[in-house]
Order: C-alpha cells, then structure tokens, then sequence
C-alpha cells in the first residue's frame, strides 16, 4: 500500500515553483495589455478619441481578470489545505469502525450484525442470511419500518467471521418491493489521500471514499 500521498510536505517545491510561474505570466499579461492599450491611444481618431469610460472600462477588465486568477490561486490553495487537515484528522480512524455500503455480515461473541437503509416506509422488512455460494441459511422478518437506516441481529452458536456470510434485504410496501441499500460494519486500516478526495483502507471492502461513511462507531 503507497502512503506517499500523505507527505503533506511534497508538494511545496511544486507549488514555489508553480507561484512563480504564475506570477511571470501575470506581469507578462499584464505589460502586454498596456502595450496594446497604448498603442491603441496613439492610433485612435483624433476626431473620434476614447472616452475616460473606455480607457477606465479596460483598465478594470485586466484588473478583473488577474482578480480571477489570484482567486482561482487561493482556491486552489486552500482546497489542498482542506485535503491536509481531513489526512490529519483522518488519522484518527485507523482502528476504527466504520458503516459502509455493503452486505457482509459481522459475527462477534456469537452474533452476526448487519444493517440497510429504507427510503421510505416498509410494511415488512426481510433479511436472509446467505452462505458465501449465495443458499439462503436463516430469514429473519422484521416487520413493517420506518425509513432511515436499520440494523439486525441474528444469533449463531456455530458461525464466526471466518465463515464468509453474506446478507440481502426485501422491502414490500403493499405490491410493490424494493431491495434497500444493505449496509455493513467495517474495520479502517489506513488513510490514503488521491488529489483533493480522502479514502478509507478498509479490511473488507478496500479502498472506499470517506464520503461514502454512513456512520462511525
């Protein structure tokens, strides 16, 4: 696993340089805006001469554009800022649980957990327990629910996380059925960052936007 994006250090030789670029270009359009607008006075009609309004109406355009382009720069300054302090803060999750998206079912102490969210209300819920070639193994009916998201318990005496079961969740409102999202509990291993997005390392669903957390634990 590459942890490189999380020098927060690397990228300052980069940005010096690119600054500077930046600001070459800046001064360089700027002097040829000048050029030209004087050019333009020198060769105008002196029976039709500019106006203060057009010589001040230019003016502001090239102060506009380069006001764009130092606010585009700040921008961009402090979303790489932001993408820092969400690594930083992010650190902290490592050990952690997380609720993702995701139907593996979570067996502690003898009892399997799993979760899923409604999108709206159901007159009955129901959960069935999958063994890894997809057989149904227990069904468990919860009854009509409200929408939001959920989560069940299903007692075992033989099965651990080892066994590889899986889940899948109906939901009927009068005739009509839906499957809900299933949702799962999750272990964060590491932190990684790509560009201006922050990612989860998780034990069993890998590399996952930490956008896409439905809840800590």
């Amino acid at each position: 696993m590459d942890f490189s994006t999380l020098n927060v250090n690397s990228s300052s030789s980069s940005s010096s340089g690119t600054t500077g670029t930046a600001s070459a270009d800046d001064a360089g359009s700027q002097d040829r805006f000048l050029k030209l607008l004087i050019t333009q006075m020198q060769n105008q009609d002196p029976l039709n001469p500019m106006d203060n309004a057009q010589v001040t109406t230019q003016i502001a355009q090239i102060n506009t554009v380069k006001g764009i382009e130092t606010l585009n720069t700040s921008v961009g300054g402090l979303s790489s800022q932001f993408t820092q302090m969400q690594a930083l803060q992010g650190a902290s999750l490592v050990g952690r649980d997380v609720v993702v998206a995701g139907n593996v079912l979570d067996i502690t102490d003898g009892v399997g957990q799993g979760g899923f969210e409604l999108s709206g209300a159901a007159d009955a819920v129901k959960v069935e327990v999958l063994s890894p070639a997809g057989q149904v193994v227990d069904t468990i009916a919860l009854g009509a629910m409200g929408s939001g998201m959920h989560s069940f318990d299903w007692p075992t005496t033989t099965a651990t996380n080892d066994s590889g079961l899986h889940f899948r969740v109906t939901a009927s409102n009068g005739t009509v059925t839906s499957t809900p999202t299933t949702l799962m509990r999750d272990r964060v291993n590491a932190i990684t960052t790509s560009g201006n997005t922050l990612n989860l390392e998780l034990q069993n669903s890998g590399s996952v936007p930490y956008s896409s957390v439905k809840a800590l634990n």
